[in-house]
């Protein structure tokens, strides 16, 4: 690497012009620039760096292959074990009902002892569950064992998002990690969905766990081998315990009494569902106390929402998320059952949202530095909006490629654009040690948002059932499109969101930490290697 014009000495007295000198200011947007382009010293070489990101990245597809695969698999998981079909909706939600109740938590956690241990053992917990669940043969198992997954996705994915988040500064070279690890997303979703086909199909349904713990195992010693064991000596004393209990708690109630309102008798007139949800938010009220005036280290601290943007840039986000939600669920099911596609094939047409998310992923690394975020945001708005109303004005015996293929294409939009520009935004906005906080926030939104608005479509489709059962899907898909307006709304009134360019880290902003000039970092990286 030649040495710059800007740093190089004026005159031979100053120095011999062969050694590059480091810029006097620290904010010298040449070598910030640079910065946001090369390889972290923390890597001995590229390919350290590249097993980093398969074993990161390779952890959200997995997460999202056990949510999308378990849905296809479970007619064939009824049939085998003899569970009442009535009972399906908790072996489908309670993954994700657990998941997105500790991601707080265990960004907590994250947060005092560091990204790697919390990441390793979240993965060893997937692993070992995902192997026990390919046993179950009855319904409490099943719960059992789906739920305790939720806990090691509750561990890894807030952690994985920190070692991104803290390894790479912001930059062209953190725009294209994360996006590629929004674009795992929707691969991980097709995946599942492929596999359990297949399993379904042409093995036994247990497979479709083994195969992921089998996956599980090898990222386990990816981790081992590529990724920097940093540890905090944090002290478990100051973990929010109070607030813990809390969130918990309220959001396991308000979820149950969404999800289970269309299944009850009485549905919201029924004192089952009525007084659990008002429980629920009576727990959540107290646990926003706690975080503003009990908690000395709170897991939600107030100051979180002191960045600009950010309340707005939720609300979005929570609406955009279940936009998503309803959209996945209700298109699966409407493909299968009314226009009576099988699996295999139904998976078939899902393909573009692996394709196209990856597309995304590649195209967004190179422009995210380009175009401001609020315009991208729009798009992604844009994006779920259209996927849902093509699906509620679809005809009855529609052709694929003029109405399925363009939804398709304008999820993967919706989704990878929202979930790049808000992850990249969140963790370049908080300092290192609320990484965990970000990753919690960030996948906790899309968890909660799905699970949310996806009890409030249920309860709308039941409402309707009346119409036949194709009639009743489509009004979730106009809740859907209505959810996805929404952001649109939002984001043109509240959100202002810039380019995610190359520039100074939190500390360096405020002085906690000297910036590491261009140079610098590369005389660190040739030392480690």
């Amino acid at each position: 690497m030649g040495t710059d014009p800007e740093s190089a000495p004026a005159s031979a007295e100053q120095g011999d012009s062969r050694i590059p000198s480091r810029p006097s200011s620290s904010n010298d947007p040449s070598d910030v620039e640079k910065l946001g382009r090369c390889r972290p010293a923390i890597f001995k070489n590229t390919w350290v760096e590249v097993g980093f990101c398969v074993s990161v990245l390779g952890s959200m597809m997995l997460a999202e292959f056990l949510v999308s695969g378990f849905s296809v698999l479970l007619p064939v998981l009824i049939e085998d074990t003899g569970i009442d079909p009535n009972q399906k909706t908790w072996p489908i939600s309670v993954f994700s009902l657990v998941t997105g109740s500790l991601l707080l938590p265990f960004g907590r956690l994250v947060d005092i002892y560091g990204g790697f241990p919390v990441y390793i053992g979240g993965i060893s917990w997937l692993m070992i569950w995902s192997l026990i669940a390919g046993f179950s043969r009855n319904l409490p198992m099943i719960l059992a064992t789906r739920a305790l997954q939720g806990v090691g996705a509750a561990a890894f994915m807030p952690a994985g998002t920190t070692l991104l988040g803290t390894t790479y500064r912001p930059g062209p070279r953190k725009n294209i990690v994360f996006s590629l690890y929004g674009g795992c997303a929707p691969l991980g979703f097709y995946s599942g969905i492929l596999i359990a086909g297949l399993c379904g199909q042409f093995l036994y349904w247990g497979w479709f766990f083994w195969i992921a713990s089998i996956l599980l195992a090898a990222l386990c010693i990816l981790t081992f081998l590529c990724i920097p064991r940093e540890f905090k000596h944090g002290d478990l004393s100051s973990m929010d315990w109070l607030g813990c209990i809390t969130i918990l708690s309220s959001l396991s109630l308000i979820t149950y009494s969404i999800t289970d309102s269309s299944h009850v008798e009485g549905e919201w007139a029924s004192p089952q569902i009525l007084v659990t949800f008002i429980l629920g938010v009576i727990i959540l009220g107290a646990f926003i106390y706690i975080e503003g005036w009990v908690a000395k280290d709170p897991l939600l601290p107030f100051s979180l929402f002191s960045i600009k943007y950010l309340g707005p840039l939720f609300i979005a986000l929570f609406f955009a998320y279940g936009s998503f939600g309803i959209y996945l669920f209700y298109a699966s099911f409407y493909i299968e059952t009314i226009l009576e596609v099988q699996p295999l094939l139904a998976a078939v047409w899902f393909t573009p949202l692996a394709v196209g998310g990856m597309i995304i992923a590649v195209v967004g690394g190179a422009t995210l530095h380009k175009l401001p975020g609020t315009v991208l945001l729009l798009f992604s708005g844009a994006g779920f909006t259209v996927c849902s109303l093509l699906f509620a004005l679809i005809p009855e015996h529609p052709n694929y490629w003029a109405w399925v293929f363009p939804a398709m294409v304008c999820t993967t939009i919706g989704i990878d654009i929202s979930f790049n520009v808000s992850g990249i935004f969140i963790t370049s906005n908080v300092p290192k040690d609320q990484q965990g906080l970000a990753g919690a926030c960030i996948n906790g939104l899309v968890l909660l948002g799905i699970s949310f608005f996806l009890g409030w479509a249920d309860f709308a489709v039941g409402s309707r059932s009346h119409d036949g059962q194709g009639e009743s899907y489509k009004v979730a898909f106009w809740f859907a499109a209505a959810c996805g307006g929404v952001v649109i709304l939002v984001v043109l009134a509240f959100v202002r969101i810039g380019r995610a360019k190359s520039e100074l880290t939190v500390e360096e902003k405020t002085g906690a930490q000297e910036p590491t000039s261009h140079e610098n970092q590369r005389d660190q990286s040739e030392l480690i290697n």
